[in-house]
Formats: structure tokens, sequence, C-alpha cells
């Protein structure tokens, strides 16, 4: 390990210097800090695919509306707790031209993020029928959800995916949701760390067991319309993005302004529930507010208890970019087709040095090009290949950390600049040839 782009001695010190049990175990945030400060303190460029950051330019119609708001004076002016009539009007529309799915404006409510979208759900989730206080996990997933159990005090129970694909979905599910404790579901679709995109059949059975259960479903549609291997991008024509709505009312949409319009500075999403779940009423929630539906709870209670609202201004850029995505004056996804290009190109680089894809298949159908992938090394755990990397200026977060049981990590394509291709090729193939020593 003497011969390796970073040095080896301050690379383990520095990361000795953070006192982690368990490298592998590191959080996102960690990872960002030891790369960033052995970047600087050994001046050797580091290739970042630790952190889901968008790396394209945000969607200039978003920031003309919002500078445009600005200047008309919205910065002195509380918005609506509901949201402005046109942003929820506009994300209504854009949910039917992209989803096929009808919710009404009401039911469609804006959040800093879909980060505070989720929280409020499991949340107001857990509050709504006694002996219901567990969220359940469709694994893996963004880790930072199951700190938002931590911090709420929640229980959360979990199982990888990896071998329950298709109609094995329906068995795991059953175990979980017998129990009668489980008060929601999630799942991010496209799948963030895996990239794995459920098929209409699993979407149906979870959609079956939401029903047969009274269970609530939160889809997380962070990474909306990225599977590239579709044309999602053309209003009210299909295919659409994929979704549980299909199948059941007990779901509630995460919708980024993130991912899919570069947006993420803002901190702008929309929560969208369903007509039927906005409007049920719970005895959980009866019992702790005297009163209110599952939406008006959710807007009126938590959110404003959160936060008092979301940025009138980023509200404004909101609705102009799903008026102009639904109008199809935006094409939005041919954009973010980038990181699916980038991906190609990086999983060719990785795979020809040894490297294998872990998650690599969406049942018959190899697992599609974009925003993330996974890698894994013979021999290796997770663990053990996340600080073997940094060694060669290649920082990525280990698969424990996001609730799978497959030894790997996270790779994130977003970060990646058109000279660290070559790059990369020559750190791996120093890599390569360190394995055999």
């Amino acid at each position: 390990m003497k011969n390796t782009p970073v040095n080896y001695q301050i690379a383990k010190q520095i990361i000795e210097s953070y006192h982690l049990p368990d490298f592998g175990k590191a959080t996102i945030r960690e990872v960002v800090a030891i790369s960033t400060q052995l970047e600087q303190e050994t001046k050797t460029e580091f290739i970042h695919m630790e952190m889901g950051v968008p790396g394209l330019k945000p969607a200039q119609v978003g920031i003309d509306a919002e500078i445009k708001a600005l200047r008309d004076g919205v910065a002195s002016i509380y918005p609506n707790i509901n949201g402005t009539p046109e942003v929820k009007n506009e994300a209504s529309r854009f949910i039917k031209a992209f989803i096929n799915i009808d919710i009404d404006p009401e039911c469609c409510v804006p959040v800093t993020g879909s980060m505070q979208g989720t929280y409020a759900s499991f949340l107001t989730s857990g509050q709504c029928t006694p002996g219901k206080d567990t969220i359940l996990f469709i694994d893996p997933g963004f880790p930072v959800q199951k700190q938002q159990i931590v911090v709420m005090g929640y229980k959360y129970a979990s199982f990888d995916v990896y071998e329950y694909r298709g109609e094995k979905l329906r068995s795991a599910l059953e175990e979980y949701l017998s129990k009668g404790n489980i008060a929601a579901m999630i799942y991010s679709n496209p799948n963030n760390p895996a990239w794995f995109c459920l098929a209409e059949e699993e979407l149906k059975i979870i959609g079956e067991m939401a029903n047969k259960y009274d269970t609530i479903v939160i889809e997380d549609l962070a990474y909306f319309a990225m599977d590239f291997r579709k044309d999602l991008g053309t209003p009210f024509k299909p295919p659409y993005q994929a979704t549980v709505a299909h199948y059941t009312d007990n779901y509630i949409l995460q919708i980024s302004g993130s991912k899919a319009f570069s947006y993420a500075g803002q901190r702008i999403g929309v929560t969208a529930m369903s007509n039927k779940l906005y409007h049920r009423v719970y005895p959980g929630l009866t019992a702790r507010y005297g009163g209110g539906t599952f939406g008006t709870v959710y807007i009126h209670r938590v959110l404003y208890a959160l936060s008092s609202g979301t940025s009138h201004s980023a509200q404004c850029a909101l609705a102009a970019m799903f008026k102009a995505a639904s109008d199809g004056t935006f094409d939005f996804v041919s954009e973010i087709k980038e990181y699916g290009r980038r991906a190609n190109k990086l999983k060719k680089i990785f795979t020809s040095h040894g490297f294998n894809i872990v998650y690599d298949h969406d049942l018959d159908q190899p697992v599609a090009d974009g925003f993330y992938f996974t890698i894994g090394y013979k021999g290796m755990t997770g663990s053990e290949l996340m600080e073997e990397l940094i060694y060669y200026g290649v920082s990525a977060i280990s698969l424990s950390t996001t609730g799978s049981h497959q030894q790997g990590l996270r790779i994130c394509t977003s970060f990646i600049k058109d000279h660290q291709y070559n790059l990369l090729e020559e750190r791996l193939t120093l890599f390569e040839e360190n394995q055999k020593v």
C-alpha cells in the first residue's frame, strides 16, 4: 500500500483522527469531510463520487421566475402555508402530464425539499393509528431517512430487496405487514443507491399489500423520470413515470426539484397525497389534535411547526418549471440524461479493472445508467473497498449505510469532470496492479 496516489501515512492518520469504529459506516458528510481534508493536505485531486449533489446547471426557467418574484417583492410576504395557488395547480398538472395520475391541487403541498417532505410524512403517518408505530424501509435507500426516524424517536424495520424482486416481494412484505405495527413503508424509484427501478408487477404488489394492511406508501421520486431506458419526457403521452398510485389510494409522492431540475440549492419540492388519503380522518390524529384530516394535519400542524411554510420565491420557481415542462417548452429529461452518459463511461472503466456491478439487473433487464450505480470487488467488504479507494483519490460510500446486505459501494456520477475519466483509468490500473502484489 506504499505506491498509491494519495500519501498512505497521511491518509491513515486523517482517517484515524475521525475515530470511526468502522470506516464503512461513515456518513456521507463524514466521507466528504475526510476526502476534502485529504485533497487539501496532500495536494492530490480527488474523484468525488460520495455525495448526490446535482452536477448540472439549474433550470433557467426557474431562475428567471424566482428573480422576477423577488423583484416583485415576495420576499417580504409569508406564502400561504398550503402553498401558492400557482405551484399547487402546476404540481397537479405536472403529475397528470408525467405520471398520468389525477391529484387535486389541494393535495399538492410545497415542502423545503423532499427531505422535509419525508420527515413530515413519517411523523404524520406514525400518529394515525394506535399500535402502528414503525416505518418499513424497502432497502437499499437514502441513509438520512433512517436518521430522520432516529431523530423523531420512531421505530423502523427494513429488508434488502436484492433477494426479493418480482413475486418474491409479496412474501417479504407479508412477513412485516402482517405484524400490524407498520404505519408506512418507503422506497425510492429509481432507487438510491442501486438505481434499479421497481417493475409494474412489483408496484402492484406493494399497492395490494398496502390495501390489505391499510398501510401508507411513501414513494420517493427524487430521481423523477430518470429511468433513461424509456422516453419519459413527453408530457401527457406514455410511457409515464412508474408509480404505486395506480394500485392504491394509500400513497404519498415526494417530487423533488433538486435532481430533475437541478434546483437543489433552493430546497424546494412537493408532497402529493392521494385525494382519498388527504381527506381521510384517523383516530390517532383526532385524539392528538382534536380533529382534522391527514392532509390538514400534515400542513397546518406538522409543516407549520417545522418551518411555517416554504420559501415564497422558490415556490414561484418550481411553479414555472412545472408549467414549462407540462407545456412541452422545457425538456428537462433530455438535460438530465447526461447522468446516464456519465454512468455508462464510468461502469466500463470500473468493470475493465475487475470490479463488478452489484445491483446489476431489474428482473430480466440490465439496470439503467443514471445518477448512481453500485460496485464491488472480489474478496473485499464494502468497508475495505471504501478505505482502499481513498488511497487512490476515489471517494464513495459503503452500501452498508444504505440498508443493503451486499458488499460494495455507491458511486454517484454527478461530480465527475471530463478530464477525470482518464484519471480514474490511471488510478484503477494502479489499484488493480497493487491487488496482484
